[in-house]
């Protein structure tokens, strides 16, 4: 499986670890991102690269199998995005029924929120000229 050349892992740099992180973006997000199947909270971080938070609740995906599925997807899909945008803590919360989708409509939800939430973050700096 390895043999395709693409670093498939997920670092720890790349993902919210405690609840200090998770409540830094709960309490003061500077962007959200709704759909009914999920939400996406995200908070500007001084970090490289963004950083990922999975909240999927057993409340929401009963199955073990699906809430993994679910994470797996989203952890692809933030590992894939290009790096030139701004850098960001993202909290992904999961709504009930996003287990009964596929893996295409998932994704492209994801995708479609991630451009809603690009939307009301503002560009890095280091590409734009001041105009003050």
């Amino acid at each position: 499986m390895s043999s395709q050349g693409v670093d498939a892992s997920f670092p720890k740099a790349k993902r919210l670890l405690n609840a200090r992180d998770f409540s830094r973006v709960f309490d003061s997000a500077d962007a959200k991102a709704s759909h009914k199947y999920l939400l996406l909270l995200a908070k500007l971080n001084d970090a490289p690269g963004h950083r990922l938070g999975l909240v999927i609740a057993k409340k929401n995906v009963r199955l073990a199998v699906q809430r993994n599925r679910i994470k797996r997807l989203a952890r692809e899909f933030f590992r894939k995005l290009p790096a030139s945008e701004a850098n960001m803590d993202v909290v992904l919360l999961t709504r009930r029924g996003i287990d009964q989708l596929d893996n295409a409509e998932l994704s492209s939800i994801l995708q479609q929120q991630w451009q809603k939430l690009g939307r009301y973050i503002p560009k890095p700096e280091s590409n734009t000229i001041q105009d003050r």
